[in-house]
């Protein structure tokens, strides 16, 4: 699949951004714990150069927990700071605020040295879209100040919203990579949601999502739904000697399977693959599949600044 999608009101958002960040003293970066290196803009490293830096490791509930640990530790060997949290449930926000005055402390500290006493941290939040940044400042501030949807780019503008005496944060819409130079980013921010799915194939989609299960959770999708292989599926062996051929012909089968197991047909008893299809990219969305992700940080540890 070849995936590229960047609406044009991300480019001004860039520049806004560009713009806003003289004002700011810590930049928050949500992430998806799933995906942490395709779910991050990098554009965001030249941006925030020499700001305080704080990653959110967002449905952290979701992805795989020694995944999660080593990921956080790879951002804390870059200096950046890490919590794990569920932006939906307000429990697993309260460690943030501690982070953020770790984050901080030489910018309270320098404060203190100049009499300047109680100033708020500005922050900025920041992530691409449907990664659950206004999900996050809701559930944070405890109120609904940031509008919220299940579609890529809800956040049209940027706006501050004032915490409390000592904390105030800048809202900004999501923005995406210019463009995917390595589609297999493009691929995770499609399987995770956070790329329109009405530009996608959903049926290949599928495919690539049971392709990567199979190499790195190996039987989840037989206890799922049921599954078998056929003879010759089974004389082929591991899913990574297969040929891309021989993995499609087998994510195909897999697909049908899943049709066939929760019914989805159309008039005739034919198979619905499109609904499997969907129904699949939703299971594993939603976390029905278990806790799974789809990077590790030992893959990735070159390419984090």
């Amino acid at each position: 699949m070849n995936i590229q999608w960047y609406p044009g009101h991300m480019t001004k958002a860039r520049r806004a951004m560009k713009e806003d960040m003289k004002l700011i003293d810590l930049v928050i970066e949500l992430v998806d714990a799933r995906v942490p290196f395709s779910s991050r803009n990098p554009d965001i490293d030249e941006l925030a150069a020499g700001k305080a830096r704080m990653v959110l490791l967002n449905k952290a509930d979701l992805s795989d927990e020694g995944k999660n640990a080593a990921w956080a530790s790879l951002f804390e060997s870059r200096g950046i700071h890490v919590a794990k949290i569920d932006a939906r449930n307000k429990g697993s926000l309260k460690q943030v605020q501690a982070v953020i005055q770790e984050a901080c402390k030489e910018k309270i500290e320098r404060d203190r040295r100049r009499g300047i006493l109680n100033r708020p941290i500005r922050t900025m939040v920041v992530g691409i879209p449907n990664v659950g940044k206004s999900t996050f400042i809701n559930s944070f501030a405890g109120k609904a100040c940031a509008k919220t949807g299940n579609k890529p780019g809800v956040t049209k503008g940027n706006q501050w919203i004032r915490l409390n005496k000592t904390l105030e944060l800048l809202d900004t819409p999501g923005i995406l990579w210019p463009r995917f130079e390595d589609q297999t980013v493009g691929l995770h921010l499609a399987l995770i949601g956070s790329i329109n799915d009405q530009i996608l194939n959903r049926d290949e989609l599928a495919w690539e999502l049971i392709r990567l299960l199979e190499e790195v959770y190996p039987g989840v999708l037989k206890e799922r739904y049921g599954l078998t292989e056929e003879e010759s599926d089974e004389e082929k062996g591991p899913w990574v000697s297969l040929s891309k051929e021989e993995q499609n012909l087998r994510a195909s089968y897999m697909l049908e399977q899943i049709a066939r197991k929760r019914s989805c047909l159309i008039r005739g008893g034919e198979l619905d693959l499109a609904r499997a299809a969907a129904l699949l990219l939703d299971d594993f969305r939603s976390g029905k599949l278990g806790r799974l992700s789809l990077e590790q940080a030992q893959d990735y540890k070159d390419r984090v600044k």
